[in-house]
């Protein structure tokens, strides 16, 4: 499987996001789970859209930041 990321030639830290965000993925719908009682396919749910609504929080708090921070040139 990794080898299909060398011939695209994807970089390191690409695979390596990717394998964090699986397991991301899977930890956060174990812990809604087993610590709230959730079905499993309502975990799983929670557990990947919670980080697309985090992203989509962090694009617009760098933008914001971008828009006003102190230019140091």
């Amino acid at each position: 499987m990794l080898g299909i990321f060398r011939k695209v030639r994807v970089g390191e830290s690409v695979v390596l996001g990717v394998i964090y965000t699986v397991g991301h993925i899977l930890i956060a719908a174990a812990c809604s789970h087993l610590i709230t009682g959730a079905p499993p396919d309502l975990a799983t749910i929670d557990a990947i859209v919670e980080p697309c609504i985090n992203g989509l929080w962090f694009i617009f708090l760098y933008n914001l930041y971008q828009r006003y921070k102190v230019k140091k040139d």
